[in-house]
């Protein structure tokens, strides 16, 4: 199935490129690594401005949605520049507040860019809880607001910084829309890891057409370029499940994007290690902040045999 994008959404996503190109984010991101959320919170309220989030937020509360397909072409470009933060939870978040109270009193601040959200399930671990203003926690009573964070806790992903949140807070619901949520959090994640991939896939074939071997560029090689056509394949393959899913919001749909995305970033990521060669294996190469978080997202918000499960049974509530 091909997907034609309208003149609005071309204009919308090209317009976030172009931000997003001008932000210079592989600094933003080992800033944020190291703690120093500054420039990553600067270019929080400009994606803000753009209406990314106000994308997940309803009309009644100061924003533009819920727009599954919109987030999902926004989400792309997120992926496509490293952007750092919980991106995924914020729009998350957005999608369990539903309870008047809660949702007047913190929607519109998620919506403007004001604050971002995390969210942890079973008290586990947060993304980026120190940044963030809204840290909900999911246990059995409902959906609590955790009052704070315990230390942080080393990544895979340096950008991505993981926190236990505290436990008790207000009880915001006792029965959440955890369904929609995790639908909606798969997605995003899908479009994010799409992004990644299409990014790895583009300084990958940037760099084999610089480097030589016995007076020729490794780009010329067939092997080389077998790989590259599969990495393309793979995430040429993934772009129409991740639109589609947007359409329908199925929960098979939106695991069959997920698992398709993020394992089509993950052969990607291989692919550029590989022919990257050992400068690929180093921390300061901005490479880096690609590939880690192309593994990271493999299994954010369901690895790649919980979605498959979900595909094969028809469907599966959280």
């Amino acid at each position: 199935m091909r997907f034609l994008l309208d003149a609005e959404q071309r204009e919308f996503t090209a317009s976030l490129d172009a931000m997003l190109t001008a932000a210079d984010t592989p600094s933003v991101v080992r800033d944020w690594s190291r703690g120093d959320h500054a420039n990553g919170r600067a270019l929080w309220r400009r994606i803000a401005e753009a209406g990314v989030f106000a994308l997940a937020v309803p009309e009644a509360y100061e924003g533009l949605g819920p727009r599954p397909l919109e987030l999902a072409l926004a989400f792309v470009e997120l992926g496509r520049h490293a952007v750092p933060g919980p991106l995924v939870e914020t729009v998350t978040a957005a999608t369990l507040l539903t309870e008047p109270g809660p949702a007047k009193r913190l929607l519109p601040a998620l919506a403007a860019g004001e604050t971002m959200a995390t969210v942890a399930r079973d008290h586990g671990y947060a993304l980026d809880g120190e940044a963030a203003g809204i840290r909900l926690s999911l246990t059995a009573e409902g959906l609590r607001l955790a009052p704070g964070h315990g230390p942080v806790r080393p990544s895979l992903d340096p950008a991505r910084r993981l926190t236990p949140l505290d436990p008790g807070g207000e009880l915001l619901a006792t029965d959440p829309p955890l369904a929609p949520a995790l639908l909606l959090a798969r997605l995003t994640t899908a479009a994010q890891a799409l992004g990644v991939g299409l990014a790895l896939l583009d300084r990958t074939v940037t760099h084999v057409k610089q480097r030589t071997q016995f007076g020729v560029p490794i780009g010329s090689f067939q092997a080389v370029g077998h790989q590259l056509a599969d990495a393309k394949i793979a995430l040429e393959f993934a772009r129409p499940l991740v639109l589609g899913a947007a359409l329908t919001m199925t929960e098979e749909d939106v695991a069959a994007a997920k698992v398709t995305a993020c394992e089509a970033a993950y052969r990607t990521a291989r692919t550029a290690l590989q022919l990257h060669g050992a400068i690929g294996y180093t921390a300061e190469y901005d490479l880096s902040l690609w590939l880690t978080k192309a593994r990271a997202l493999r299994t954010a918000w369901g690895s790649p045999d919980e979605c498959r499960d979900t595909v094969l049974s028809g469907g599966r509530r959280w």
